[in-house]
């Protein structure tokens, strides 16, 4: 047995860079700018500010003063809160799906992390290559065609090696990180890559205006076109209002459970709400000036980073330098979110095997590096492989790509919808809005939006997800 010692940031500024950390991720830099081109741009956008306002919002400060008043990990900090409710300590459920997501959520997340890492090392070996005379990789990108560049990623897939060795070398980092502990590890880490972060984002964006079409991308992005609207539209702008935010993974009630007492959570929730879209939406006019520039295709899906935007860096000036910053820019924040989601499952095996932060961090890290393996292997060798086949809406889906719909399609749904009607229909009230700094009008909001407006959203979330049939058309 080791004595549990408890963690906490060391300032109100260190949470809020940690906690954007891990709402900012791959979900902000790569899926919202894929998902807006895929559903119309304004449309889109504005459907997904609402649902961040209305709905993303009040659950992102229900999980963090979940956290706080639990000061535990999440599955234990809801069973604080039920038992000092009086209410079955059942509810503490949604804590535990919240830990099941994030553990599930990075075996894959540091696969395609891995990727991330790969477009880096290229980027480096083609911008140092083209300074070094007589390097063999100089010119690597330059000297391939607009067909050859985006058989790189269809390379990398059938490439174990290179494939195994990213996301073994993305999964040490992480787990190294955590297990320097919250205010020597993930504090740091947050303090340092976050600016970082957000000066290569601002930096990328203003080149593309430069050289790229951003009067195009602008008009692309806000005005919306509502015969764009469906409800397919707004059912992916709700679940990426959740998704990205990192709602129903329990690394905000975790995060939560280090935040000072005197910290005012609804000012905090709010700015972390904001940054998080602030990201998404600066994220899409940082890269579609450049999608247009290069006549690419805004609609092209998941490949728009890894296979459209390397052809649009070729043919830009200073291209391969700008490439570098980029994936660079990904990486850092691949790697804040991938801290926080280790750090929910860390916090939860340390509470429940009293053990100490390194053995929990390299044990629970190992477990979902392995998982991760057959995660990467899933895109050739063990293609074939349907682990939930007998399922319908997972028939034809791969390992890595069955984790990813399971978990985005039932278990953060089933978090967050727990989670909202614990908050607004079962927790004390006084305590909740204690929690809270609300008052007036503004708690009277809050509790609206928890109790009826969010569970009805979430429902919408799990039953489309689980039933894509019912979604109109």
């Amino acid at each position: 047995m080791v004595a549990v010692k408890q963690e906490g940031w060391s300032s109100r500024t260190a949470f809020i860079l940690a906690a954007v950390g891990a709402a900012v991720g791959l979900g902000n830099i790569w899926r919202f700018p894929t998902l807006a081109g895929e559903n119309g741009g304004g449309a889109f956008v504005l459907i997904y500010i609402a649902c961040v306002v209305l709905i993303g919002l009040p659950l992102v400060l229900s999980e963090v003063l979940i956290g706080r008043n639990g000061r535990t990990d999440a599955y234990h900090s809801a069973k604080k809160l039920a038992s000092d409710s009086n209410v079955s300590k059942g509810w503490a459920a949604f804590g535990g799906i919240g830990i099941s997501a994030a553990f599930l959520i990075l075996t894959f997340y540091s696969v395609v992390a891995g990727w991330v890492l790969y477009y880096v090392g290229v980027f480096i070996g083609d911008f140092f290559g083209n300074l070094t005379s007589g390097n063999p990789f100089a010119g690597a990108l330059l000297n391939e065609t607009k067909e050859e560049i985006p058989q790189r990623m269809d390379n990398l897939f059938t490439n174990n090696t290179i494939l195994l060795s990213m996301h073994t070398i993305f999964m040490f980092l992480t787990i190294a990180i955590v297990a320097r502990g919250v205010t020597d590890g993930i504090e740091k880490a947050a303090t340092y890559l976050m600016p970082i972060f957000f000066v290569l984002l601002v930096c990328i964006t203003i080149y593309g205006a430069f050289v790229g079409e951003f009067a195009k991308a602008i008009t692309f992005l806000f005005t919306p076109d509502f015969s764009k609207l469906s409800a397919s539209v707004v059912n992916e702008a709700l679940g990426q209002a959740l998704f990205s935010m990192s709602v129903g993974s329990a690394a905000l009630i975790t995060y939560g459970a280090y935040v000072p007492k005197e910290t005012k959570l609804a000012p905090t929730a709010g700015m972390i709400a904001f940054a998080d879209t602030g990201v998404a939406i600066i994220a899409g006019l940082m890269i579609f000036p450049i999608v247009f520039s290069a006549g690419l295709d805004v609609a092209a899906g998941p490949t728009l980073v890894f296979k459209s935007l390397p052809i649009a860096f070729q043919s830009m000036p200073a291209g391969s330098f700008i490439g570098m910053l980029f994936f660079v820019l990904i990486f850092f924040a691949a790697l804040t979110s991938s801290i926080s989601l280790l750090e929910a499952v860390v916090a939860w095996a340390i509470k429940k095997f009293q053990c100490s932060r390194a053995i929990a961090a390299w044990g629970v890290g190992g477990l979902i590096f392995l998982v991760g393996v057959a995660c990467a292997l899933s895109l050739n060798i063990w293609s074939e492989y349907k682990i939930l086949g007998f399922w319908n809406i997972f028939a034809e889906t791969n390992i890595m790509d069955t984790i990813d719909g399971f978990v985005g399609k039932i278990l953060l749904p089933v978090a967050a919808l727990l989670t909202t009607i614990f908050i607004g229909w079962k927790a004390d009230k006084k305590l909740v809005d204690d929690q809270t700094s609300l008052s007036g009008g503004k708690l009277v909001f809050y509790r609206f939006l928890t109790a009826w407006v969010s569970p009805i959203a979430v429902s919408l979330i799990l039953i489309f997800g689980l039933f894509p049939d019912l979604l109109p058309n």
